[in-house]
């Protein structure tokens, strides 16, 4: 599907103490009206349309150039909003919903018929979020239905922390973009699959592995995604190409000269990918450095890590080497995309 023109509706400097913006009012009934439209999150930005309908959730998929198998997250305005969207909602869930919702958290609880086929891929599961941003919430609430959002990229190239990445991969495919700054996190929602007797983490992200189990105590599994292509994924990102720039993506541990060295002899154009700090040790042998931030904050290096891959897929190198990450806190969410985008590339 093609669009002649996308609209841009800015609403960066709205303040929720504010009248509701007309921008808002009008991606709101886009949504409403079956049409597909961009907008931020505190994870990244989100393609939405509405959850309820087969033609709407198509939309989705046909300017993401997204496989049908691969399940769609339903975002909510208010907690109530998930009574209609589940068949039954477990003790588990309803214990990670107050602690961390609104917030970088989906859970995966079994769904009601009202949810359209489409956005489940056909699992007796949908995984619902409320998201903590107040433009989200703001036009789930104008839009008046829950409304399904992956990631509002061109399916399996880095996820879009700014609405420039947005207009760059989805302009004339999309109705809209409501624009509304910078993502926070930089990364996805933390998945937790609560339809078992434990809970088990589907794909780390904003909420950690520490912070579930904090909340839940032994109650918690953690799981890391399989890939069986047999079967479909409860979760976005647990099966197919992502993440990834054009160039190989190579993690390094360590020292990278070696290799870096290596790499120029051959005539390659070479990209770093590497915190602040190791700046001085490799942007005079490096094509191209591209800082991560400092490595003694690794939420700023989650929040940059999809602009630095996007950085690196636009300065048209051969190869981009990447320092790797403790996995532990964040740090384990990082190193998941970091090991989706090597693999993919």
């Amino acid at each position: 599907m093609s669009y002649k023109q996308t609209n841009l509706w800015n609403v960066d400097n709205w303040k929720e103490e504010q009248p509701l913006p007309p921008e808002v009012k009008e991606a709101g009934l886009c949504i409403k009206n079956g049409e597909t439209v961009a907008f931020p999150t505190e994870t990244v930005y989100g393609l939405g349309a509405n959850a309820l309908s087969d033609a709407a959730v198509d939309k989705i998929y046909q300017a993401k150039g997204r496989p049908g198998d691969n399940p769609l997250i339903v975002h909510i305005g208010k907690k109530e909003q998930w009574n209609d969207l589940c068949s039954s909602i477990p003790a588990m869930a309803e214990t990670l919903a107050e602690a961390f919702w609104p917030g970088p958290l989906t859970l995966v609880v079994p769904r009601s018929s009202t949810v359209s086929d489409k956005v489940t891929a056909g699992l007796s599961t949908v995984g619902i979020r409320m998201p903590d941003h107040i433009v989200a919430r703001a036009l789930i609430n104008t839009a008046g239905v829950p409304v399904a959002a992956p990631s509002a990229n061109r399916s399996g190239r880095p996820s879009p922390t700014k609405a420039e990445h947005v207009h760059y991969d989805l302009n004339g495919r999309i109705a809209g973009i409501l624009q509304g700054g910078e993502a926070g996190y930089g990364l996805e929602s933390t998945v937790v699959d609560c339809t078992g007797g434990q809970a088990v983490i589907l794909r780390p992200g904003g909420v950690t592995l520490e912070q579930i189990t904090e909340v839940l105590g032994d109650d918690l599994v953690f799981q890391k995604e399989h890939s069986e292509k047999r079967e479909a994924p409860k979760a976005p990102g647990m099966k197919y190409r992502h993440y990834a720039p054009s160039s190989p993506l190579v993690l390094m541990e360590g020292d990278m000269h070696g290799r870096l060295i290596e790499e120029k002899k051959q005539g390659s154009k070479v990209g770093v990918m590497a915190v602040e700090e190791n700046k001085p040790a490799y942007q005079n042998e490096a094509d191209v450095f591209i800082s991560l931030g400092s490595r003694h904050d690794l939420r700023e290096i989650a929040s940059r890590l999809y602009d630095s891959l996007r950085t690196a897929d636009q300065s048209q190198v051969d190869m981009i080497f990447c320092e790797t990450f403790p996995e532990t806190e964040i740090g384990a969410a990082i190193m998941n995309r970091l090991r989706k985008a090597a693999s993919s590339s």
